[in-house]
């Protein structure tokens, strides 16, 4: 009796008290893991360079009575804006580089970007709204992937190794792109979260990514091939890895090889994309020919500083993969970085838009990520804050001040 008392002296305790306190404490867990996670620090970073940087080109381009929507959406933006609008049957007044009517030029231009900016559309959202906001969400993705790549290069300062990474890239010289109707920020986030997926050897991550990366652009045939290498590596040397692995081999080629076939069957020829890109821009692969007499021409003449700064950090970026491989960044990722310089260095045609080319070879970047990494944060962040300074001029003038520079 006396425990029966002493039981009903107690003060009712409410059934509901914990579950009245569950969504709190789970809000709480919620914040405190986005308080300690590197991702919202690396999104927020990318969106602080990049408003800065498209804040100069405002500035610049008002200063020459352009609009910035204008410059954003400039040179080949416009192509991608009439896809997403009009698709590739219906696009009306194409013409080739002589100015001659050519039915089949936009189809060098590969769906997947203009895709995504139709499906924004769908939205409410006008065409130029919807094509700059996919940019900036394809931004927001890589820039989280490249923490994962400085994790992997840097096991003991990975997440300030990535966030630095993420500084260098948003900051680069014609990382304006990210913020145009360009398919850069699209491309690049599929081929950083491929790589990713190469490092941590998820196969299926490594092969979605890829084979959207090959319906974004050219340039991933690069990557593709990495993918498929490493895939296949991993299915002769790790037999519990061995299904995917050659699975994500498989998916990986499809989107580069799909568009390309279709371009060919379109076409009536196997070279069909190449026959568009050599007629519509003087575009083709002669192995660096034109690539190495402008560089000569330009170091030896009477050059504009802008040209001048094109050539070096051409040769910077090809110093950089050098210094990758030297101090051993993992392999796929120093081969699809020499893959990518190679590509854009070898390839006949506006020698001006080389450095945007080269843009989606950030892997020579991590070199400078790791060194500055192991520095004060003071030094890093000021050697950052330069780098983005003067990215974002050469970006701001390239597009106000330069014809022929993406």
């Amino acid at each position: 009796m006396l425990r029966e008392v002493d039981d009903l002296d107690q003060p009712a305790v409410p059934e509901t008290a914990p579950r009245q306190g569950r969504p709190a404490r789970v809000f709480e867990r919620v914040l405190d893991r986005l308080a300690r996670s590197p991702y919202p620090r690396a999104i927020l970073l990318y969106l602080v360079i990049r408003t800065a940087s498209v804040q100069l080109l405002d500035l610049l381009a008002a200063r020459r009575g352009a609009s910035l929507t204008d410059r954003l959406t400039a040179w080949d933006g416009q192509w991608y804006l009439r896809l997403a609008v009009h698709g590739y049957a219906d696009l009306p007044g194409t013409l080739d580089a002589a100015r001659q009517p050519y039915s089949d030029a936009p189809m060098a231009f590969f769906p997947l970007y203009p895709k995504f900016v139709e499906a924004v559309m769908w939205l409410g959202l006008d065409v130029v709204t919807a094509a700059l906001t996919v940019s900036v969400l394809g931004g927001l993705v890589l820039a989280c992937g490249l923490i994962r790549i400085g994790r992997a290069v840097s096991p003991e300062r990975g997440d300030r190794t990535g966030l630095l990474l993420v500084a260098l890239w948003a900051g680069a010289p014609m990382a304006i792109v990210f913020s145009m109707a360009y398919t850069e920020a699209v491309f690049c986030a599929f081929a950083v979260w491929a790589l990713v997926g190469v490092l941590e050897r998820r196969w299926m991550l490594a092969g979605l990514c890829a084979f959207a990366a090959g319906l974004s652009r050219s340039t991933a045939v690069v990557l593709v091939a990495v993918v498929v290498v490493a895939a296949l590596i991993a299915v002769f040397r790790r037999p519990e890895e061995r299904r995917w692995a050659l699975v994500g081999a498989v998916i990986a080629p499809l989107g580069v090889a799909g568009y390309l076939g279709f371009v060919a069957y379109r076409t009536g020829s196997w070279t069909g994309w190449q026959d568009i890109e050599l007629r519509g821009w003087n575009t083709e692969f002669d192995f660096g020919v034109e690539t190495g007499e402008s560089v000569l021409s330009r170091l030896t003449g009477d050059e504009s500083v802008f040209s001048t700064l094109t050539v070096l950090f051409l040769l910077g970026a090809v110093a950089l993969a050098v210094v990758a491989a030297f101090i051993r960044v993992p392999w796929p990722l120093t081969l699809y970085g020499v893959g990518v310089l190679l590509l854009a260095i070898g390839t006949r045609g506006l020698p001006d838009a080389k450095i945007r080319f080269i843009l989606p070879a950030f892997p020579v970047l991590i070199p400078i990520s790791i060194g500055l990494a192991k520095r004060r944060t003071v030094t890093a962040v000021a050697a950052a804050a330069a780098w983005v300074v003067l990215g974002a001029w050469f970006s701001a003038h390239a597009l106000t001040a330069w014809r022929y520079a993406i």
